[in-house]
């Protein structure tokens, strides 16, 4: 089968790979209908702690077709319609039945991540089919009336976006401020509306990101000097919370200076610096609750997937490329440069 895999920083091909099998008896098999391009993928991209591997799956984003389950698989059947989460859970611990795969209590298993570690683990979901390790807990049945587009956003950034906002304990009336402006950023701007927030302050230095924001509500910060525009923007008071969805060493301190006294900041950006200078006086002088994490979607999924079905989560909106498997380099390298108006891109495995 085909897949796109990794061959050093800013070079991934399409290249033949063997056929997609389960893993054991508690596997299964999707073909994949749509895969997702997510900006954590980057990191891969750039070579961010990957460049010494080569030749695994990249991805971690599908929807598509149930065509193989093991003796084991009891909530599946072949022909069924499913998203795969992006984090992957056990079939055994307590802490995955309760929806917190991040935590697994068996986190340090091979399989436990599609495409990230390394090529002797899961491989991802940029490819034509995906084997599906531990079914029952890491597939989603996609309900009628939800769309490919739609699941495909469901599969890791509305999750991460809704993860960072409820971190964030959002309650009506609360001013926000969302600082990065992709797609993850994008939902993070209507999960917090949806929480009740009274206003959304929008920080992004692409212009068409910050477009997008105020499309569906948000207020725009001025790129050339955030920090200034938003304590202009609350009048000195800074946010109540701030969701910070980029992950680096600028972005993240932003966030902790554009929090109010006593106000929250939930970071869901990767962050890949182990040294941040985090400012621990300041953030213990304004009383600073900040939150920060990796999301399991299998615990945000039910929420989002009922918001969704009701027409109250539109992240299928966000889409503006869609591209073959064959031109997944040039989609890689156009997400990467930011260029042509990009949002979310996804990959049509057939093409």
């Amino acid at each position: 089968m085909k897949a796109l895999t990794y061959s050093g920083p800013q070079d991934v091909r399409v290249v033949d790979v063997p056929d997609a099998k389960p893993a054991d008896e508690l596997g299964a098999v999707v073909q994949v209908s749509a895969a997702g391009v997510c900006g954590s993928d980057l990191h891969v991209y750039a070579g961010h702690g990957f460049s010494h591997d080569t030749g695994y799956c990249v991805g971690h984003e599908a929807v598509g077709e149930v065509v193989e389950v093991e003796s084991e698989v009891r909530r599946f059947a072949v022909g069924d319609r499913v998203l795969l989460p992006a984090s992957i859970g056990c079939a055994w611990c307590a802490t995955c039945a309760r929806g917190h795969v991040v935590a697994c209590e068996h986190r340090r298993e091979p399989w436990k991540e599609f495409c990230y570690g390394m090529s002797q683990r899961l491989p991802g979901c940029q490819a034509e089919a995906v084997a599906v390790p531990h079914a029952d807990m890491n597939m989603l049945r996609v309900p009628a009336g939800v769309t490919d587009d739609t699941a495909i956003l469901l599969t890791d950034n509305a999750p991460t976006a809704w993860y960072g906002a409820r971190r964030a304990r959002i309650t009506p009336g609360d001013v926000v401020a969302v600082i990065g402006l992709g797609p993850v950023g994008q939902l993070a701007v209507q999960s917090a509306f949806l929480m009740g927030a009274a206003r959304v302050l929008a920080a992004d230095p692409v212009d068409h990101r910050r477009a997008w924001a105020v499309e569906h509500g948000a207020e725009p910060v001025d790129p050339t000097d955030p920090k200034a525009s938003i304590k202009e923007l609350t009048a000195g008071e800074g946010c109540d919370a701030v969701i910070e969805a980029v992950g680096a060493d600028e972005t993240i301190a932003l966030a902790v200076s554009a929090a109010r006294q006593a106000g929250r900041v939930s970071v869901i950006g990767v962050s890949r610096n182990g040294a941040f200078p985090f400012r621990m006086e300041a953030a213990q002088t304004k009383e600073l609750e900040f939150a920060i994490g990796l999301c399991s979607a299998q615990r945000e999924l039910p929420a989002l997937i009922s918001l969704a079905a009701a027409g109250r989560l539109a992240p299928d909106r966000l889409i503006t490329h869609r591209w073959g498997l064959s031109e997944g380099p040039a989609a890689y390298a156009m997400l990467a440069a930011r260029t042509g108006g990009v949002g979310k891109v996804v990959l049509d495995p057939a093409r």
